[in-house]
């Protein structure tokens, strides 16, 4: 029989096998190194981006912000010219008020045995200063003031006697006089003699 040494080819192929395992132990060192590197980029590209938007971001939000700002001064604006605007409205309406309040009681006064001294009017209520010849005038001129769309009633607060130059005496009265909640719109009468 012949005997073949085969124990230098086990070696060689041992040797190999071991160089092989090397090999792939490094070229799998290398290639977690690649990939690990790769990884790390691609966060850190990821993150830059995210850090670039959110830079963009800021930026958009400090200028919507200052439009924000103008926005709101606009707006601070808008309602005060809003406010003048209704106090101009309310100022007219209170003189068309005051004219035709004025007409209304100048309406209703008894003539020749009356006047008016004067006439105090707010929100609510009118006091109205007078004096008549005698108490019948007077509640005469009452009860036209209760006729008078623009009065809900009307009270005799006081009356007194008062004397006058070459010793005239005289009925001086107080009225208070509560409006109605709405005011009719009546336009000023023309050609009141």
């Amino acid at each position: 029989m012949i005997r073949i040494n085969l124990l230098p080819f086990r070696l060689a192929r041992k040797k190999e096998n071991i160089r092989r395992q090397v090999s792939v132990f490094f070229l799998s060192i290398i290639f977690i190194i690649v990939a690990l590197i790769w990884l790390t980029m691609y966060v850190d590209g990821k993150t830059q981006a995210t850090e670039d938007r959110i830079t963009a971001v800021k930026a958009e939000i400090k200028l919507y912000k200052e439009k924000a700002g103008r926005v709101t001064e606009i707006k601070k604006k808008l309602k005060l010219l809003n406010d003048k605007l209704d106090i101009v409205a309310s100022l007219k309406t209170r003189k068309n008020e005051q004219q035709i309040l004025l007409e209304e009681v100048a309406d209703r006064i008894v003539k020749t045995r009356m006047w008016i001294e004067s006439l105090k009017a707010d929100e609510t209520t009118v006091v109205v200063k007078g004096v008549a010849f005698d108490n019948p005038t007077i509640a005469d001129f009452m009860r036209n003031l209760e006729k008078s769309p623009l009065f809900s009633s009307v009270d005799l607060r006081r009356s007194r006697l008062r004397a006058f130059e070459g010793n005239v005496r005289l009925k001086a009265f107080d009225l208070l006089c509560v409006k109605k909640t709405t005011v009719p719109d009546q336009p000023p009468k023309k050609g009141k003699k």
